[in-house]
């Protein structure tokens, strides 16, 4: 699938390499040749400076790579000016990719090499081959998620394959390390049936401490998730699922909030059933929300109809209570919540006419929403995006990186709705009562109260479900000595005389 300029961020930044020769042009041409084009000066600086030349490099925002070209040709018609090279400032992020892996313990000499290889290492691998839990405590296990992928469904992208999908998923991999600490690892397979997926996870499992399936098309998402959780005894995770529904929910308490309404109150509709759409439906459930109506391509689910997709014979069965039928338009008639997680044009201004006072909006499809947020607001109380040029900003990376630490730090062996609840208290909590409002719902991506928010009541729920396999006290420093002192006086690691 090609990427249309549509599916680009307005303001792509390039870095434009220009020599002037002194005497014949003043940077003020060039700035007003720039902006003739339709480009913004970013910032300049000096590279190189000459008693006849002088280079310097211009960042620019440009809208797409036809400004980039005209911008180009405009500052070559200026006398003595040369365009040395221009640069795609988001490649070159890219270049060599976002992610390596560093040593933690350095090996200077003949004893350091003896003990983190041969023949030191041998004894640490026999105490984990006699006792396979300390792998949690002896190697990257304790502290690494794979990111697995097939590239069939990435977000705003659709199916583009293993290696296009690998920035991206170094990409998440980053945000793991930045924000929670966890070193993730991005696994992009070539692979597309349910079955080669799980048996390639799962025999590659054993190094990881929790795996998180990523830009997995539905249906077939929801059997690689369920038959993973069910083989192997670390958590699996899929964040396009869960995460956004985690964020969801918090985003939801927020906005009823503000409204004055309770979640056992409203009627909610969700459009666009797949992945998101179903793990939507399901912490809506679980936040006490009693009436749910899903919308398909084929209108509202029934209770008496059959599909064709499993999962929406599933979700029929469970929701639309009252038994109505039709499209948006009627799912929409006296709701009081709409979740959007299909595509654009999926909404419009009649549609949100019938709603209940005080509508709350997510629109949630990237690029482009189901209605155009300007649109939204004119009826909307409450309006939350997937876009980071709008307020609330329903982004997943609110809640994976601060649940996964929690999860490894107590490693629980599934995470479950409690936790997935838990995770979305947290986040709404980290928005303060003074701060609430309809335009801050839900806290920056930035805001580093997040993370240690949602893993501190992740641990808690994993705990208080009897999930979590570490004991209480053994975080931290504190836990890292008192399982070295296990291993001092166990197994392999019993030295003459003990």
């Amino acid at each position: 699938m090609a990427i249309s300029e549509d599916m680009m961020p307005a303001g792509m930044p390039f870095v434009v390499r220009v020599e002037m020769h002194s005497g014949s042009v003043d940077f003020g041409q060039l700035a007003m040749a720039i902006a003739a084009a339709g480009g913004d000066v970013v910032a300049v600086d000096l590279v190189r400076a000459g008693r006849e030349r002088t280079v310097r490099d211009i960042t620019c925002r440009v809208k797409n790579p036809d400004v980039m070209r005209e911008l180009a040709a405009r500052l070559e018609a200026l006398p003595g000016t040369r365009v040395v090279n221009i640069s795609d400032r988001t490649f070159l992020t890219h270049l060599g990719g976002k992610i390596e892996v560093t040593a933690r313990t350095p090996i200077k000499n003949r004893d350091d090499l003896s003990m983190v290889y041969t023949p030191g290492v041998a004894r640490v691998a026999l105490a984990i081959a006699q006792d396979p839990a300390k792998a949690f405590q002896l190697t990257i296990k304790r502290n690494t998620v794979a990111v697995v992928t097939d590239g069939s469904a990435v977000l705003g992208l659709g199916d583009i394959g293993p290696l296009g999908a690998l920035p991206v998923m170094e990409g998440k991999c980053q945000l793991f390390k930045e924000l929670g600490g966890v070193d993730a690892f991005p696994i992009c397979l070539t692979c597309h049936a349910v079955e080669e997926i799980v048996e390639t996870v799962a025999n590659i499992a054993s190094g990881f401490g929790g795996i998180n399936l990523e830009d997995i098309s539905s249906p077939r998402c929801f059997a690689v998730e369920e038959q993973l959780q069910a083989r192997l005894d670390i958590p699996v995770f899929h964040d396009d699922q869960h995460g956004t529904a985690v964020v969801v929910a918090a985003g939801l308490l927020n906005a009823l909030r503000i409204v004055n309404k309770r979640p056992e109150s409203i009627r909610a509709v969700v459009i666009g059933i797949g992945a998101a759409g179903v793990a939507c439906t399901k912490m809506l459930m679980t936040l006490g929300v009693r009436e749910i109506l899903g919308v398909s391509l084929e209108g509202i689910l029934h209770r008496d109809e059959r599909y064709e997709n499993p999962m929406h014979n599933w979700y029929a069965q469970r929701t639309n209570p009252r038994g109505i039928r039709g499209s948006v338009r009627e799912a929409l008639d006296g709701a009081d919540v709409v979740i959007g997680v299909s595509g654009p044009g999926a909404l419009n201004a009649e549609d949100l006419r019938g709603m209940a006072k005080d509508p709350i909006v997510f629109a949630l499809a990237n690029p482009e929403p189901e209605i155009a947020p300007d649109v939204a607001l004119e009826r909307a109380r409450v309006l939350a995006t997937g876009r980071s040029d709008y307020p609330n900003q329903i982004n997943n990376v609110l809640c994976f990186p601060g649940l996964f630490r929690g999860v490894l730090d107590c490693r629980a062996r599934v995470i479950n709705e409690e936790m997935k609840l838990a995770a979305a208290r947290a986040i709404a909590s980290v928005v303060k009562p003074e701060e609430l409002d309809a335009e801050y719902i839900v806290p920056s991506v930035f805001n580093h109260e997040v993370a240690p928010a949602v893993c501190e009541a992740v641990m808690e729920a994993a705990y208080r479900t009897g999930v979590a396999r570490r004991a209480r006290h053994a975080g931290g420093r504190r836990g890292e000595e008192e399982g070295l002192q296990d291993l001092w006086i166990s197994g392999a690691d019993r030295g003459p005389g003990s």
